[in-house]
């Protein structure tokens, strides 16, 4: 599986909770290309866990947006903004037992909706949530000067 580059690691102010790896707060995610899914192996600790090693839902939420984000940037060749977001908590999530995963993939778009279902499993296997979550994605002009928009292939693994 190729890995996905983050191609705003060097911009100044860059510090997102969910992906920036230089973050010591943050989540530090990255994210690989698997066919037409993105995915995502994470390892918790114990400073994301809402009760004695569970992961927190907040938490689970925010892995579940970003990895659905990158998705719809990768998909969608533009950046968007989080329109909606829906979780159904299945089984508690340790933060004890070693990496969990998170698949994205595309359920559909209309017009300017892309609309991602994306999947969080313990470290056995097991689905321990899973999340629908749909961004409006914006005008390429509007995503490259408000968003900084690099392209679609400032994301994509190169070639060789």
């Amino acid at each position: 599986m190729p890995k996905i580059k983050n191609p705003y690691v060097n911009r100044e102010g860059y510090n997102c909770f969910g992906c920036c790896p230089t973050n010591p707060t943050g989540l530090q995610m990255e994210f690989l290309l698997e066919g037409d899914e993105v995915v995502s192996n994470w390892h918790p600790s114990e400073a994301f866990q809402g009760w004695n090693n569970i992961l927190h839902g907040g938490i689970q939420a925010t892995l579940m947006d970003e990895i659905g984000s990158w998705f719809a940037i990768i998909e969608g060749k533009t950046s968007g903004v989080t329109s909606s977001l829906n979780i159904r908590y299945k089984k508690p999530v340790p933060t004890d037992k070693g990496a969990i995963k998170l698949i994205a993939r595309h359920k559909e778009t209309r017009r300017n909706l892309m609309t991602v279902d994306i999947q969080l499993f313990a470290p056995d296997g097991q689905l321990c949530s899973e999340a629908v979550a749909t961004y409006f994605m914006l005008h390429p002009k509007i995503a490259k000067e408000q968003f900084l928009y690099p392209g679609v292939d400032a994301f994509l693994p190169d070639k060789s």
